[in-house]
């Protein structure tokens, strides 16, 4: 038995206690990271992505509100609306920025030069000048590249597949970007019986246009280079395709499930899920120019088959056969 004397003693002992642990708690660091992605905020791509991002913090030791803050920022825009948003997220100080393509990126590089940058979904990293080299990026960006130059191959090849009439092919291309996409494009060509065309867009207005020209050329195909505004426009690109009966590559899942011919690309909301943990490895210290560029993993051939049949395209069994999806 307890005499009171103790019980007092006791219990004052853990009046002290208490408020000391609750203190502990609630003055745990949190920590911030801000994303920048070229999709609307309510795309459904987006919200995959956001997440696949997400599902790996508790496994990490991450809490949302409790040690961890994520801001978001969505910009399917252009170049001027991404810059704008880079500068109000370097503003807001966050510790890691998450940057979702090549544009993005670019914006975010122009807006800090210490914030530590991790990357998704930009295309030659090493040739386009982000980082000095894949396995030592250096300076404060690291990543997940998404494609390389000889990707470009691969989108000639699998349209010579589905669409074998095809002798001419535009590429769309943001200007200034993928300098070495379009260059293994207009040499890879020939090789596939096809002549390449450049079409430069950096919006909607641009997009339209520019798909709109190439309609009036006969047997023209069209391949769609990895870009966020292609992405948020992808719906208008889409029905611009079908509009005219083009048959488009895409470099993209989500843009086969939205209707488009086929796509053959990377699995983004796996390197989302990835980067999480570059993310955790900086925030406990690791300098992000110690960490080495992740080349993707997987790479995913998509088929609609609804597309196709009113395009009147007889998809061959063999093309069929290497898809990791066919949509009827």
């Amino acid at each position: 038995m307890i005499r009171r004397r103790e019980f007092i003693t006791l219990l004052g002992g853990a009046a002290v206690a208490w408020p000391l642990a609750a203190r502990a708690q609630h003055s745990e660091r949190i920590h911030k990271i801000g994303v920048i992605m070229g999709l609307r905020a309510r795309d459904a791509e987006a919200l995959l992505r956001v997440r696949a991002f997400e599902s790996s913090w508790r496994e990490l030791g991450w809490v949302e509100g409790r040690n961890i803050r994520v801001d978001y920022r969505w910009a399917p825009g252009d170049s001027g609306v991404f810059r704008a948003l880079a500068a109000e997220l370097v503003a807001a100080a966050p510790q890691v920025i998450l940057a979702g393509g090549t544009p993005v990126l670019a914006a975010v590089r122009e807006a800090t030069q210490s914030i530590p940058i991790v990357f998704v979904g930009v295309s030659d990293p090493e040739g386009s000048g982000v980082v000095e080299s894949l396995s030592r990026p250096g300076g404060n960006i690291t990543g997940f590249a998404n494609f390389e130059p000889p990707t470009g191959g691969k989108w000639l090849q699998v349209l010579k597949e589905a669409a074998p009439n095809v002798t001419r092919v535009g590429f769309l291309r943001q200007p200034g970007t993928l300098v070495r996409f379009m260059r293994t494009i207009e040499t890879v060509a020939p090789s596939f019986g096809m002549e390449a065309v450049e079409c430069k867009a950096s919006n909607a207005v641009e997009i339209e246009r520019a798909i709109d020209t190439l309609a009036g050329t006969p047997n023209i195909g069209l391949i769609i280079l990895p870009d966020p505004v292609f992405a948020a426009s992808r719906r208008l690109i889409i029905e611009l395709a079908a509009k005219h009966r083009i048959p488009a590559v895409y470099p993209f899942r989500f843009f086969a499930d939205d209707g488009g011919l086929l796509s053959y690309g990377v699995d983004v909301p796996d390197q989302m899920r990835r980067a999480a943990f570059y993310i955790d490895r900086i925030l406990k210290g690791e300098k992000p120019g110690d960490l080495p560029v992740q080349a993707p993993t997987k790479y995913e051939l998509v088929i609609n088959l609804k597309t196709a049949k009113a395009l009147g395209l007889d998809i061959p069994a063999t093309v069929l056969a290497r898809a990791q999806e066919v949509i009827e």
